[in-house]
């Protein structure tokens, strides 16, 4: 069931692998080149009007009633994601993830989602640095099966040897498949390990290898009592329901449970960088590419927004200066900036991401310098009204585009009350985007995206009897 090591969520509303990222398909009449009148209309008709409630064991229950569909959205978040864990025990919260699929005292392994989909619904889960969600998408007539279904598995989840040892062994192939034996997975891995010397997103989600073969049953039972606990959720209800109804079958199937000591937050924040960092990654590959991290503030700094809006001229679309200036002349591949758009940007400080594939016969220092060049250009306020124009546009319209769907809307309320304690913070994103200024975009490029702030692996092409010599990677 799991959908992700580390989510990418695009805003028209899907669930994606690590790293992965897809534009809306299908045409809208909100597209970016909307007549602005109309935009400015639509988002200030935009409200995530959530009414909130809290059980006497500290679960959070939101509800947001929206007769315009028959469905419903059930979701549950818990703030249960990698910045949770320590040396040791790192992967957990995602092993967790396929854990809660494996049965309980009333539904056999897998059961729970055959449940769900003989009565018409669809469901899944993801893990984040911040947090692990489940959620079904069902008429809104089953909508006190699935909250019997996660209170039921939250309460009385089996936890045993054999479940361990068989899901442990599924993350470990994920593991296998999507970071060691893709492309650039290692070399992601790598650009976290060595930007981070504090923090917890040091770690993949998916955990390292060495610690996911050692973890014990009696880790797991420790990891559940504290870190699935009513106390650590928020539940979260859009679509066509009856609200006082739905707070009744909320408080007869989760009201009884107790709550519990919360998990750790880390234990330290990362301290700042004071100068360039820089790895080589060797690999068998026929392209040279590199990978570098700015470190950037969490969810609730205000300068999210015009990292964003940077983010979108740099690399947002065909007509987006890297792609212009490298992938349309051959020069790259690909070369893009990557950020986790709101909801989804990490709750601390975290990284932003640009990368650039060089394509065969051109030097990746050449290419990488070429690439700080355009970054430059934003330093120096070299962009003019026009592109910040279309980058408002294009994160506006996702944004609204998002807000279409009742599961997108339970998952900014869900996960802003995890990331930010307080959904309210998703009500502010339209005009914080309409604000952003070409100063603030400036500024931000100045002040996060230095050379004293930046970290790059570069990938050093080998040959496979190179590769032999090495260590192999787990």
């Amino acid at each position: 069931m799991c959908v992700s090591i580390a989510i990418r969520l695009s805003f028209a509303v899907r669930c994606s692998d690590a790293r992965n990222r897809t534009e809306p398909s299908s045409r809208n009449p909100l597209t970016p080149h909307a007549d602005d009148d109309i935009l400015m209309s639509v988002m200030h008709t935009m409200k995530l009007d959530f009414q909130e409630e809290r059980l006497a064991n500290g679960l959070k229950i939101l509800t947001l009633e929206d007769p315009s569909h028959p469905i419903v959205s059930y979701q549950v978040h818990y703030a249960t994601g990698s910045r949770n864990e320590k040396p040791g025990i790192t992967g957990i919260s995602h092993l967790f993830e396929h854990m809660m699929f494996r049965g309980s005292k009333e539904f056999g392994p897998e059961e729970f989602a055959r449940t769900i989909q003989a009565n018409g619904g669809t469901l899944n889960a993801f893990t984040t640095v911040d947090n692990t969600s489940y959620f079904e998408n069902l008429p809104s007539d089953k909508l006190e099966l699935a909250i019997r279904l996660e209170s039921e598995r939250l309460e009385n989840l089996s936890l045993n040897q054999e479940s361990l040892d068989t899901e442990r062994e599924v993350v470990r192939s994920e593991r296998k498949l999507r970071t060691v034996n893709s492309p650039f997975g290692l070399l992601i891995e790598q650009l976290f390990a060595i930007a981070f010397d504090q923090h917890p997103y040091q770690w993949p989600v998916v955990g390292w290898d060495h610690d996911l073969r050692r973890l014990t049953l009696e880790d797991c039972l420790d990891y559940y009592q504290r870190g699935y606990a009513p106390n650590n959720a928020v539940v979260i209800i859009v679509g066509d329901f009856k609200r006082t109804e739905a707070l009744t079958w909320v408080k007869k199937y989760y009201g009884h449970l107790t709550p519990q000591p919360p998990l750790e937050s880390p234990l330290a924040q990362e301290r700042p960088q004071r100068g360039e960092r820089r790895s080589v990654f060797k690999k068998v590959s026929q392209l040279e590419a590199f990978f570098a991290g700015f470190h950037c503030p969490g969810i609730k700094n205000p300068d999210v927004f015009p990292l964003l809006a940077l983010n979108h001229i740099l690399s947002g679309g065909k007509s987006s200066r890297f792609y212009q200036r490298f992938v349309k002349t051959g020069k790259a591949v690909d070369a893009q900036v990557e950020t986790d758009p709101p909801p989804f940007w990490p709750m601390d400080p975290g990284l932003l991401q640009v990368y650039a594939i060089a394509t065969p016969g051109v030097p990746i220092g050449d290419l990488e310098n070429e690439i700080w060049g355009v970054v430059e250009e934003i330093q120096e306020g070299k962009f003019d009204e026009e592109e910040l124009a279309k980058a408002k546009r294009g994160l506006i319209t996702s944004f609204i585009m998002g807000l279409q769907s009742a599961f997108f809307k339970g998952l900014a309320g869900g996960l802003y009350t995890i990331k930010a304690g307080d959904y309210n913070m998703a009500n502010t994103m339209l005009d914080s985007y309409e604000k952003i200024t070409t100063d603030d975009v400036q500024r931000v490029a100045l002040r996060y995206l230095s050379v004293d702030n930046r970290t790059v692996v570069t990938l050093q092409p080998i040959t496979p009897e190179e590769n032999e010599r090495l260590e192999p990677m787990e």
